[in-house]
């Protein structure tokens, strides 16, 4: 016999965002289906230099998930594993690239599960045409004139050309 009032599956995606990708987008598409509610939170303090501040990416993030229903953006400063139990996630979605993103989430993941045990990592392997995209590459392009709307989100592809290139 189901539960009446199952308890809902809340998940965080904590990122920079320094730009959203479509690559993120396809991650927060397919945690959608695996999570009743997914809390995209935007790090305040990036060891990054970030080209932009966390109201923008705020801003952006919103207008980029705008009719996502169970789709919530905020932003967080301190440690994500300590965010996640306050805003009451049991998982940690995290996307994997490369070898060199799994070493570096694997360890990250430890650390979280050691001080939060009742909150799981849950890795998403990216989607094939997303294994090379990053933010930091897609900044380069934008500042060598090159288009990048195949990978962003119309809003981002302009705002990057206005932040990094002055148009």
């Amino acid at each position: 016999m189901s539960d009446p009032n199952p308890r809902r599956r809340v998940a965080l995606f904590p990122a920079s965002f320094d730009p959203i990708t479509n690559g993120h987008l396809d991650l927060i598409q397919r945690s959608r289906t695996i999570f009743d509610e997914i809390v995209l939170a935007v790090a305040r303090n990036v060891s990054k230099s970030a080209t932009f501040d966390a109201d923008e990416r705020l801003e952006i993030l919103r207008d980029v998930t705008r009719g996502m229903e169970n789709v919530t953006v905020e932003v967080f400063d301190g440690l994500v594993v300590h965010y996640a139990e306050q805003i009451g996630a049991s998982a940690i979605i995290r996307g994997l690239r490369m070898m060199s993103d799994f070493e570096y989430e694997f360890e990250m993941a430890l650390m979280n599960k050691h001080l939060s045990p009742k909150v799981e990592i849950v890795f998403f392997m990216t989607s094939q045409e997303y294994l090379y995209v990053s933010s930091s590459r897609l900044k380069e392009l934008v500042r060598f004139g090159a288009s990048i709307d195949e990978f962003v989100p119309p809003i981002v592809a302009e705002a990057l050309k206005r932040k990094l290139r002055g148009t």
